[in-house]
């Protein structure tokens, strides 16, 4: 079986893919009402509303779970990478994604040394996730993995 015919049977993988592509889509629609910019990094960025990571796993483990169980060892491992991902978008990146914030604004305050040679390029900022942002992903990704076909 080639690759293509490969992603384009396997159910489960579509709907995790095409709760990434819409989440990715609101994302830039946020930032485009917010802001009324075009920001095409929004359609690949991590960080913001919604997150994608939790729309794409909560598909994916909402979609083992309708075709194989919740018993299945299947449901058991998506549901426990889950629980890491979203862990990971609140916690980890979440903090780090502050502390870029200050460092940005300290290399900013600091002398009148602006040589992006010496100071290095900004940090990113938006990496990670508010509660909120991945309770929206959450509901998107079960929405999603509960409407489209298996």
């Amino acid at each position: 079986m080639s690759f293509w015919r490969f992603i384009t049977s396997n159910q489960i993988l579509n709907i995790a893919i095409v709760a990434w592509f819409i989440a990715q889509a609101l994302k830039f629609l946020v930032i485009l009402i917010e802001k009324k910019e075009f920001d095409f990094s929004r359609f690949v960025g991590s960080g913001g509303m919604p997150s994608s990571h939790t729309a794409i796993m909560v598909a994916l483990v909402t979609a083992i779970a309708r075709i194989y169980g919740f018993a299945s060892p299947f449901f058991a491992i998506s549901l426990v990478i889950t629980f890491v991902v979203i862990a990971d978008a609140t916690g980890v990146r979440r903090s780090a994604g502050k502390q870029a914030v200050v460092l940005n604004k300290m290399m900013d305050n600091l002398g009148t040394n602006n040589d992006p040679d010496f100071w290095g390029e900004k940090l990113k900022e938006l990496i990670g996730h508010t509660p909120f942002q991945v309770f929206v992903g959450g509901i998107l990704g079960f929405v999603i993995a509960m409407v489209m076909p298996i």
